[in-house]
């Protein structure tokens, strides 16, 4: 219950005591706790405007002055010819292979929980852990997975392979795709669902062709903040052994005696790998000051990377909502 400050006032004879609500020192307070959050979130800009800029001031100069070969060059213990091509294409894949593997299961979940789960002890106890899975630390997922898909898994996964980090990645992010989709369906008006149940159509069907498309933007903006998470990890990926600072790349396509290409996936999945976080990690870890500079480049290039993701998926997500309506 609220209470409110108030100040009595002298009751009338025979009437009980009436009070007088301190409006003037409630907003006091009210102008108080407006200035002291804006003082919060001006802190916290500043210190990402700092950030930016520190990393913009060592980056820009490394980026400008070999751009394309930083982007089509490998890791080297030279500064001025180390790139990034191996980490990047490490990353856009496990990239790939993460959204190919959480979505459908993250959204296929978030649909069954909400539709068409009852209200039994399973399904608690399924909502209470996926919960509780969303609060925990990045480290615990890449313990899990260096035991389940790195050892267990091994003849499927490869060990330490692109195949592994993929599968943990998909893992880390998997709570966050069905808490959004199971919001996002939830926020539909029951109307939807019942103006289906009263021409005959089957729960599915509902489900299908009205609340799901309805539902769209908030499950790509759960996609988007999900895959956010995904691209800047690099605690899970080093504990299951993504260490290695790969000089060349993923075998997907290889030449054959007779000079024909042919594509191996399943070589490509199961080879090593390294991303860029970690090699950024890398070279800040070095004390020449060039490598520090490519580390700073390297950052920008993730920047962009995950910009131009999260740019494609707000352009699909509104490009769909305008044709649906």
């Amino acid at each position: 219950m609220t209470m409110i400050d108030s100040n009595p006032l002298p009751p009338e004879e025979g009437q009980p005591p009436r009070y007088k609500p301190a409006l003037k020192r409630r907003y006091q307070f009210d102008r108080v706790y407006a200035t002291v959050a804006l003082i919060a979130t001006l802190l916290g800009l500043l210190v990402l405007l700092l950030l930016l800029f520190d990393v913009f001031r060592d980056g820009l100069p490394r980026l400008a002055l070999n751009f394309p070969d930083f982007l089509t060059s490998f890791p080297s213990r030279r500064p001025l010819r180390a790139g990034i091509l191996s980490p990047l294409i490490g990353t856009l894949w496990v990239l790939v292979l993460t959204m190919l593997i959480s979505i459908p299961i993250g959204v296929g979940a978030g649909i069954f929980l909400e539709e068409f789960a009852t209200e039994s002890l399973l399904a608690k106890i399924i909502e209470v852990n996926i919960g509780n899975l969303a609060a925990v630390p990045t480290i615990i997922y890449g313990l899990l997975a260096l035991q389940v898909f790195v050892r267990l898994m091994e003849p499927i996964t490869g060990g330490r392979s692109i195949l592994s980090g993929g599968l943990t990645l998909a893992l880390l992010v998997l709570p966050v795709v069905i808490v959004a989709t199971r919001e996002a369906l939830r926020a539909v008006p029951d109307s939807i669902r019942q103006a289906g149940y009263a021409i005959g159509t089957t729960r599915w069907q509902v489900v299908r062709d009205h609340v799901l498309p309805i539902a769209s933007p908030g499950v790509f903006t759960g996609v988007i903040l999900a895959l956010s998470r995904a691209i800047g990890q690099a605690a899970p990926l080093i504990t299951i052994g993504a260490l290695t600072f790969i000089a060349f790349l993923p075998p997907f396509i290889t030449i054959s005696e007779n000079g024909v290409p042919q594509i191996q996936i399943i070589d490509g999945l199961h080879s090593s790998f390294t991303v860029l976080p970690i090699q950024v990690y890398n070279w800040v870890s070095r004390p020449q000051p060039e490598f520090h500079n490519a580390a700073a480049a390297g950052i920008i290039v993730l920047m962009i990377v995950l910009l131009l993701m999260n740019a494609t998926a707000i352009y699909l997500r509104n490009r769909f909502q305008q044709t649906r309506y």
